[in-house]
């Protein structure tokens, strides 16, 4: 009896046999994938109550033919199963308790179909065929590029590199790339570019394969970046990815242009400083490099400086002698006809000649004078001249004109030479002009401390300040003054101080200071107006001792009232009783002064009490 079998869902197959008695149904899945060195399990399940069947398993050769692997029959509710013949594999074929044929780790060999057969008596007979396929990562991408050199001028493709993707299963895929984009080379041979691949089975059954590039170069592939990749299979329709490093190709190309330049240290303007170190840099684009040839040109005749690989020359503390033209020649002899291999320039070398001054490096001038400075240099390119006075602009150009001098004009003046076109190219020349003549004088003095005048004794700090040419010599009218020193932050001036007692006499004759140098002498006279005397100090104490005493006394007849507060007569004259015949009232000094009397009496014993021809209550 035939089976006839249908696909249910995207998994199994369900077999059974045609005609109206079908009672044999299986479920078999027709494909199963799997990754190599993973267990699997093919399933072949009889549908449906049986008491009784028998159930096979057969592997389909690369012939066609089939060979048993292992039943199992039915027996009660118990299914009994045998493997038959494992055809040598290790680890081998097992069957479980349900029928299933179990491979503990599947191999690239194992990629077979795999036939079960279920008969089932009058039931009938009912087969299924299970595909398995067996996926296998290959091993990291390989390119083994070429690494001699390659000339651009070959008119056919050449061997670029070989790529390598080794121990897959299916056979993996090779593409090639350049600078990331896909190369769409074709297998056949052709002069622009093709490939050429080769597939090898491994004694483990696992696929390698290998692909070699052929292009035809060109100058612009010098910089760039070429890789392959392997493209594997994965069960489920999955896909991987592997690639290689990158790499670049030596090519050998002609040169097309020069270029020639001056090198650092150079002015945007071509100049270079007389003295300095100059590089001449030259450069082809051929490759391999060139070999350079430096010359100068003189009276229309090359003079060879030097020849090398670098493309470079040094010209070492260079003069206004070497200015002129340098040229640099590439020797590509693969160079085409029309390629200009040579290149000239122009050097110029800028120079700046020491600065030479009319005047000597010390100018001495009488005061009010005038005269001019002039200020030459040579160089190139032109230079530019200004003058400074103590680091101060003071114009621009050779000539200095000093009118009327003074004091003031006194300092060290610069001529600077500098080029605008060369910078850090630059020389300065000074001269220091000394103003001679007679001295100039300034006078100080200390103010008075009480009501804007002095007083005798008071101790006043005279100074005096002079300049001049030759320095001016301070000398003063009273002794104990200070030498002569220069004064801070303002240039040819000394100064002197005297410190003294002011007196009338000094007011009357006052003090003098004096400057004088060889050409004249200035004086200056401090007077100190009217001088007030000063106080005396006995004077101050007598003063001072009666002021005292006057307060005592008050104090004490404050108290003496206070002490008498609500008798009669207090503090006022009392009435006298009349003195005893012949004896007339008197004060203890003998003078007639009872106001006196009763007050020193009264301060004395404290007033008498009612006593007959006595004082009364006074104070």
């Amino acid at each position: 009896m035939v089976s006839e079998c249908h696909r249910s869902g995207h998994e199994y197959l369900h077999c059974s046999p045609t005609g109206g008695q079908a009672e044999v149904h299986l479920s078999v899945p027709p494909l199963v994938e799997v990754m190599r060195g993973e267990p699997v399990t093919l399933d072949c399940t009889p549908l449906g109550a049986h008491d009784h069947y028998v159930l096979e398993w057969f592997i389909t050769d690369r012939s066609g033919a089939r060979r048993r692997l292992a039943s199992a029959e039915l027996q009660g509710s118990e299914l009994q199963g045998t493997v038959h013949d494992s055809r040598g594999r290790s680890p081998p074929y097992q069957l479980d308790s349900r029928g299933r044929l179990v491979l503990a780790e599947a191999q690239v060999g194992d990629e077979r179909d795999y036939v079960c057969v279920v008969r089932a008596g009058a039931a009938g007979t009912a087969e299924a065929t299970a595909r398995l396929s067996v996926f296998a990562k290959p091993e990291a991408t390989e390119v083994s590029p070429n690494r001699g050199t390659l000339s651009v001028m070959e008119d056919s493709a050449q061997q670029i590199a070989t790529c390598n993707s080794q121990n897959g299963n299916p056979a993996p895929q090779i593409t090639w790339y350049r600078d990331g984009q896909r190369l769409e080379v074709p297998m056949e041979v052709n002069s622009e570019g093709y490939m050429t691949s080769r597939t090898v089975r491994e004694t483990s059954g696992l696929l390698s394969l290998s692909s070699t590039l052929y292009l035809r170069l060109h100058k612009a592939d010098r910089d760039a970046s070429f890789h392959c990749a392997a493209h594997y299979s994965l069960p489920s329709g999955h896909h991987g990815r592997l690639e290689s490093p990158a790499f670049r190709l030596t090519l050998h190309y002609p040169t097309e242009h020069v270029q020639f330049w001056v090198g650092s240290p150079s002015t945007a303007a071509g100049w270079v400083r007389e003295g300095d170190s100059v590089q001449l840099l030259c450069r082809g684009d051929g490759s391999p490099s060139p070999e350079y040839t430096f010359f100068r040109l003189q009276d229309k005749q090359e003079e060879v400086l030097n020849i090398n690989l670098e493309g470079n020359l040094t010209l070492v503390g260079v003069h206004r002698g070497q200015s002129g033209t340098y040229g640099c020649r590439v020797e590509d002899y693969d160079a085409s006809e029309d390629a200009q291999l040579s290149q000239t320039l122009e050097l110029h070398v800028a120079y700046l000649d020491p600065l030479e001054l009319s005047a000597r490096e010390e100018l001495s001038l009488p005061l009010k004078s005038s005269t001019a400075v002039n200020c030459s240099v040579r160089g190139l390119p032109s230079p530019a001249l200004r003058w400074t006075k103590d680091s101060v602009p003071l114009g621009d150009g050779p000539t200095l004109s000093l009118s009327s001098v003074t004091f003031d004009s006194a300092g060290t003046y610069t001529c600077e030479a500098f080029m605008p076109t060369v910078p850090l190219l630059s020389r300065t020349r000074s001269f220091e002009l000394l103003v001679q003549g007679s001295p100039e004088l300034k006078a100080e003095e200390t103010e008075p401390e009480a009501e804007s005048s002095w007083r005798e004794g008071d101790e006043a700090t005279l100074i005096c300040s002079a300049r001049g040419y030759p320095e001016p010599k301070l000398t003063w009218s009273q002794p104990g003054s200070s030498s002569a020193e220069p004064v801070p932050g303002r240039q040819g001036w000394v100064s002197s101080s005297l410190t003294l007692k002011v007196t009338s006499a000094l007011s009357q004759d006052g003090v003098s200071c004096e400057a004088s140098n060889p050409h004249g002498s200035t004086r200056h006279v401090f007077h100190f107006g009217t001088v007030a005397p000063q106080i005396p100090q006995a004077g101050v104490a007598v003063m001072a001792v009666a002021v005292s005493v006057g307060l005592l006394l008050l104090v004490v007849a404050a108290f003496y009232c206070m002490r008498r507060k609500g008798r009669p007569g207090c503090c006022r004259r009392g009435e006298k009783g009349a003195p005893p015949p012949g004896e007339p009232e008197r004060s203890h000094s003998g003078s007639e002064r009872p106001e006196q009397t009763g007050l020193l009496m009264g301060g004395a014993s404290g007033g008498a009490r009612g006593g007959s021809g006595g004082l009364g209550d006074e104070c």
